[in-house]
């Protein structure tokens, strides 16, 4: 008898799981437990930034300057279309379009790639002018920067204005690696879904890293009007 089941035991069943239903339940709050510690994560990252801009508001207005609203404008409209492709990933797979489903997870995957692309083209520019964190930033680079970019500093340049790059670069950069961790997983789903491996029974892997990809452009709505918006 026991082999007989064995013999047609699914393969994406994990052995310890009666049905595919008690399969993804399991995994849905494991997810959401993992998604809790990242949101924790990242809540102290923002009450960081609230203890730095309440006590140094001049390091804000100045750093702000330096920081293009149009690209990061771009990069908001691109994540968020991600996560309506990443939702019609899920919707696909729950109704067995498997060409639907690559595609949408294609587009995702391009949307990912598409925002570092113009993350890289940030963070060259400002690196190569000397606008980096602590004592590597150099006030004549922000001057010349901000000459070829043609607008005029606005109150000099404060003391310890480093400090606002190291802000911008450690909280955009460290959602810039949970991006770079999205593209993986994504890949790695995409690749499942073109050897078939979801339908309608079997899809949450297809739904737990929609889940992981919409709290990642979750952050960045915060993350956008706290540094590019807010003066």
């Amino acid at each position: 008898m026991h082999g007989h089941d064995d013999e047609h035991h699914d393969e994406r069943l994990a052995h310890h799981f009666d049905n595919s239903s008690q399969q993804f339940d399991a995994g849905k709050l494991g997810i959401w437990i993992f998604l809790i510690t990242e949101i924790l994560f990242f809540s102290g990252l923002f009450c960081a930034y609230a203890v730095y801009r309440s006590h140094y508001p001049e390091l804000f207005d100045f750093g702000h300057q330096f920081l293009s609203t149009p690209m990061g404008a771009i990069n908001t409209v691109v994540l968020l279309f991600s996560s309506l492709t990443m939702a019609w990933a899920v919707r696909c797979a729950q109704l067995n379009k498997q060409k639907g489903l690559v595609t949408c997870l294609a587009l995702t995957l391009l949307c990912a790639c598409v925002f570092l692309v113009i993350k890289y083209f940030e963070y060259s520019g400002k690196i190569s002018a000397g606008l980096v964190p602590g004592d590597g930033f150099h006030a004549e680079g922000a001057e010349a920067y901000a000459a070829a970019h043609g607008f005029v500093l606005q109150g000099g340049i404060p003391e310890g204005a480093g400090r606002f790059f190291g802000i911008y670069f450690g909280m955009t950069g460290l959602h810039g690696i949970h991006v770079i961790g999205g593209i993986v997983v994504i890949t790695w789903t995409m690749i499942n879904a073109m050897k078939g491996r979801f339908n309608s029974e079997y899809y949450g892997q297809v739904d737990y890293v929609a889940l992981y990809w919409h709290l990642v452009d979750l952050v960045w709505i915060f993350l956008f009007p706290l540094l590019y918006l807010i003066h």
